[in-house]
């Protein structure tokens, strides 16, 4: 059954016939922790045979609970993100990127926060959200009561950074994984004795690669013994940087779950560990074929885990395939929440239930499809097989994918290249891929400011850049010519009076500049009175970086500005150019005054 009301019918089916022990418990509905890192591989894990690492705290978690050997994500962050809190595959909630708007969901999705929420649990998240920014895609806009993070795909610098708490920008102290952690566990204790939520999603090993000194040294020191199975491919200080940040994620996850000790309740606590794709560089990572970004094997498959003592027996081992999809609906049919009491309607989901494997009963599990697809490569895996377009390859004799068999098992590669074209017909007409078809929200309610950094904006002239290839966490330079602007689509909600604030950095010569922001037929100008021309934050990189550095910018407020109903373009232009260049822009900040 496949439809609105999916969630609500195996509920019921289920309650009636006495599937739901933890409702009926003395100490009541069980609390959830789901973990997610990002770009850890399915190798990255001593429980997994790399000698290079050693995770004791995540290999305990998982001989405590459930393994499954054949889980399956998204080959990138955002998409698996969407699909993990919706049940649905990516494309399906207006996530088809990682940047410039794609990474959204469309916000008549309901995520896990939400349906949680709904039935009392408090819901907190803390990490790397990368499902949108502006309010109602930020996390406390999808059923979040508590968030402290980030929200877009990449961040510049781990040490001591700027982060969003509850939609407000404050400075963290310390390293971010370490620091996520000690909020999610502030959460966890203040919620001890009510249900709760915790969405852990830490931002590591995605680069940039920087990790504590101890963590670091000791995986130096041990030396690495196993490599990629293309070892020209493989560099070593990226892989000790890498393995170095996983062990530094085992050290928080084993602190998670000494809190649940402590406050008592570690037996009334789901726990769920999973990355979100594969490795981000070349190391090992069991001899599959293809790391983050590909649908090949080692591109989409993660550790995956469910520890829930009392109700799933320790040791349990299934060779089933799962996936990301699987997550929202095994929650759900675990802890029994009514689903009927959110706000949004549940939509049709893509994955199921794994609670019978959880509980050991797997004879009657019908092998199925699992689909992926990224910028236009994709992939269908079933129990036995992996295809696309032009491949083949059976996974139980060939799970390196060396031995293409399309021609050789030509009606099965016709088949299931056929189920894949369909599969990826269903998004090539309605998927959003553009700020024009899903601008920016301005002024939702409640209202928090509206922050619309240049990641999210678009570039009007040729000399406007990022300063980074990456567009998250990054900022806009090469403002040499007035004749060039950056602008935003945007979707007013709220009209009315909106305090105006830059976020910029300048050299001294660019002091008098006159700019004006406009919308439809409001306009604000200012000038600039202040250079700030500050160096670049250190950043304590372990080897090369792609993203951004991280540099302090400076907050002018350049007016007010009425901003009525509707859609349009928010521009941003130089009226005048006494200097060489005109500015360096980190965000506009929309405050609205007249509430």
């Amino acid at each position: 059954m496949k439809n609105s009301s999916w969630i609500l019918w195996i509920f019921t089916a289920l309650t009636l016939l006495g599937y739901f022990p933890a409702l009926q418990a003395a100490d009541g509905p069980p609390n959830v922790v789901v973990i997610i890192t990002d770009d850890q591989g399915w190798g990255d894990l001593s429980l997994h045979g790399n000698t290079n690492i050693s995770t004791p705290n995540i290999d305990a978690l998982a001989e405590a609970g459930a393994q499954f050997d054949r889980f399956y994500v998204s080959p990138v962050c955002a998409p698996t993100r969407a699909s993990l809190l919706t049940g649905r595959y990516h494309p399906s909630t207006g996530v088809v990127g990682v940047s410039r708007g794609q990474e959204r969901m469309n916000l008549d999705e309901v995520t896990f926060a939400d349906l949680f929420k709904a039935v009392g649990y408090a819901t907190g998240g803390f990490g790397k959200w990368h499902n949108g920014s502006q309010y109602p895609y930020h996390p406390n806009g999808r059923g979040f009561d508590e968030f402290y993070g980030f929200t877009c795909g990449h961040w510049a610098n781990y040490f001591d950074t700027l982060v969003d708490h509850n939609g407000q920008e404050v400075r963290g102290e310390g390293y971010l994984t370490d620091e996520f952690t000690e909020r999610a566990m502030k959460f966890i204790d203040a919620n001890k004795d009510h249900p709760f939520l915790c969405y852990v999603a830490y931002n590591t090993p995605h680069t940039p690669f920087q990790v504590p000194d101890e963590f670091f040294d000791r995986v130096k020191a041990r030396g690495l013994t196993m490599f990629n199975r293309d070892k020209t491919r493989e560099r070593d200080i990226d892989t000790i940087s890498a393995l170095a940040m996983c062990e530094n994620i085992d050290w928080n996850v084993g602190r998670i779950l000494n809190k649940l000790e402590e406050d008592k309740i570690a037996e009334n606590t789901i726990v769920i560990y999973m990355s979100d794709n594969g490795p981000n560089t070349w190391r090992w990572n069991g001899g599959m074929k293809g790391k983050k970004g590909a649908v090949d094997e080692g591109g989409i498959r993660s550790p995956f885990f469910v520890r829930w003592p009392g109700h799933i027996a320790p040791g349990t081992k299934s060779d089933r395939i799962a996936a990301h999809i699987d997550v929202l609906p095994t929650l759900v049919d675990l802890t029994g929440i009514d689903v009927t009491k959110s706000d949004k309607a549940p939509k049709p989901l893509d994955g199921v239930s794994l609670k019978p494997l959880l509980m050991g009963d797997s004879q009657d599990w019908p092998d199925r499809m699992l689909f992926s697809n990224f910028r236009g490569r994709s992939s269908v895996r079933t129990q036995q097989y992996r295809a696309d377009a032009k491949t083949l390859f059976d996974m139980q004799d060939d799970p390196g994918q060396r031995n293409n068999l399309a021609k050789d098992k030509k009606q099965l590669h016709r088949e299931l290249a056929a189920a894949l074209k369909k599969w990826n017909a269903q998004w090539s007409d309605n998927s959003p891929r553009s700020a024009d078809q899903r601008p920016y929200p301005v002024g939702a309610r409640p209202t928090p400011p509206t922050m619309l950094p240049v990641q999210d904006g678009q570039f009007h002239g040729k000399r406007l850049q990022y300063s980074a290839p990456p567009p998250n966490a990054s900022w806009m330079d090469g403002w040499t010519n007035r004749a060039d602007y950056p602008y935003w689509e945007i979707d007013v909600i709220h009209p009315g009076r909106y305090e105006a604030i830059l976020k910029y950095t300048c050299a001294e010569d660019a002091v008098g500049t006159e700019l004006e922001l406009s919308f439809r037929d409001s306009h604000v100008k200012g000038k600039i009175s202040e250079a700030y021309d500050p160096p670049l934050i250190d950043s304590p990189d372990r080897a090369e970086r792609k993203e951004s550095y991280e540099k302090p910018f400076k907050r002018m407020t350049l007016g007010e500005i009425d901003l009525e109903k509707g859609r349009g373009r928010l521009k941003l232009k130089a009226l005048n150019q006494p200097g060489e260049e005109i500015l360096d822009l980190r965000a506009i900040e929309l405050r609205q005054i007249d509430k």
